[in-house]
């Protein structure tokens, strides 16, 4: 079901439309000081622009700053340094329109428990300033659906209307950015792919979207771009694509006619083990290998292929190679 855009005169909706929908220049913030008496940066010269009507990963681990990120462009947390624009405007100038053209969706479920879904989409989109007969509560329930939970109180629903009322409160003044923060933390695998397809059905209606999340998987399956942020840096920023070929590994496992006790000799050129007798997995570059030659060194041991299976590189090799500490790559590294 689709959300039509409101026409209240301080739509994001109205102004121009930007390339960028969210961008961030030396975007930098330090909290206070700490025992030793130096501050502690939680953003470090962060450079970022998220394209509009994009699917946007931001991922890092705990504490490298996605959250002090988000909150900068909420409205929440001042920065220290830099700028920051939330479609098109800058969230210093012009404070309200910044704040107007985002919505955020918190991992924290913080809902009122005696009031009910339609209370609270009305409260909140009062204190965005949306007038009373431009208000859309019915309208959007209906779009999460939670048109038949709108009188119950939001203390009897469960966690996953919970968390779909929060996308809800999200919307209320209809933004064009839509954050959210860690959206199926927590729920079953069922709403889990409900929450997808919203996401992408916002998304196809021109809303973009700028997604956290520790589910490395779905960051893979949904988001178009991603970046990862380590200890307050932005560390990769590509398509998703791009992101997943930087790691040219792959992966052979081919399953042959007789017992092996070692490996032939001629697969010695290649990384190869000997996960059973007939199963030999081979670890290899696709730029620098191609397939077929693995498959003739193969053939030329005499052996035939009963079977065989790649597996591709995923998100979450780059991510821990990306996020590993440095102790950890030296030590991976050939020497």
């Amino acid at each position: 079901m689709q959300i039509a855009p409101s026409k209240r005169p301080f739509s994001p909706h109205r102004v121009p439309l930007p390339d960028m929908a969210v961008e961030a220049i030396g975007l930098s913030k330090t909290y206070g000081s700490t025992k030793e008496g130096a501050g502690k940066p939680a953003l470090d010269n962060v450079n970022l622009a998220i394209p509009r009507g994009s699917r946007f990963g931001l991922l890092g681990p705990n504490g490298a700053g996605k959250s002090t990120f988000i909150n900068i462009l909420a409205g929440l947390v001042r920065k220290s340094s830099g700028t920051a624009h939330v479609w098109g405007t800058d969230i210093d100038s012009d404070h309200r329109r910044a704040r107007a053209a985002i919505g955020v969706v918190p991992q924290e479920l913080n809902i009122d428990p005696f009031f009910t879904p339609l209370e609270l989409l009305d409260l909140h989109a009062g204190l965005y300033g949306v007038p009373p007969h431009e208000r859309r509560s019915t309208e959007i329930l209906a779009a999460v659906g939670l048109a038949d939970k709108a009188d119950a109180y939001a203390r009897t629903l469960s966690g996953g209307m919970r968390r779909r009322l929060m996308v809800a409160k999200a919307m209320v003044h209809n933004p064009p950015v839509l954050v959210l923060d860690e959206p199926t933390a927590g729920v079953d695998v069922e709403l889990r792919r409900k929450i997808w397809d919203y996401i992408c059905e916002l998304n196809e209606q021109g809303t973009t979207i700028l997604l956290t999340t520790h589910y490395l998987e779905e960051a893979e399956e949904l988001c178009d771009r991603i970046a990862i942020i380590n200890h307050g840096q932005v560390v990769a920023c590509d398509t998703t694509p791009a992101l997943l070929a930087r790691i040219d590994s792959k992966e052979l496992a081919v399953t042959v006619d007789r017992d092996l006790d070692a490996i032939p000799d001629a697969l010695a050129p290649y990384t190869v083990t000997l996960h059973h007798p007939r199963r030999l997995v081979i670890q290899y570059s696709p730029h620098q290998t191609p397939i077929g030659e693995l498959l003739n060194a193969i053939s030329a041991t005499g052996l035939s292929i009963l079977d065989l299976s790649t597996e591709e590189t995923d998100l979450e090799d780059l991510f821990l190679h990306l996020t590993a500490p440095a102790s950890d790559i030296d030590a991976a590294s050939p020497s």
